[in-house]
């Protein structure tokens, strides 16, 4: 069976690419949210096997939402999406319980090197 993903991002294009990286690779896509509190009823909704979550969203930015998903689940697996300069942010989301973060823009190998290292 295919490991199943969640993808978080305010942008479509993002989610879109992300979404075409993991396809090819056998991930997948279960679901997508646009902000972190959709993010929330879609993890519950979908019990998706790892989530890709932006950090800078409107509504509900990624760390809250991934404070959040750790509440519903200890052993939800998400992964941190951020943009170049973002580091303080990063830390947060490791803090927080994030298992890896790549870097925007999106390279390939190094997306799925992340989830599969996150995902055993």
């Amino acid at each position: 069976m295919s490991n199943r993903v969640l993808i978080v991002d305010d942008a479509a294009f993002m989610r879109m690419m992300i979404k075409e990286i993991l396809s090819k690779n056998g991930y997948d896509v279960v679901g997508e949210a646009s902000d972190g509190a959709q993010a929330i009823e879609k993890y519950q909704e979908l019990t998706p096997d790892l989530v890709t979550m932006d950090i800078t969203m409107p509504e509900m930015d990624g760390i809250t939402a991934l404070k959040e998903i750790k509440k519903i689940n200890p052993s939800a697996k998400v992964i941190m999406c951020s943009a170049m300069g973002q580091q303080a942010m990063v830390i947060d989301a490791i803090q927080a319980g994030a298992k890896d973060f790549i870097v925007k823009p999106f390279q390939a190998d190094r997306v799925i090197e992340a989830i599969k290292k996150t995902l055993g």
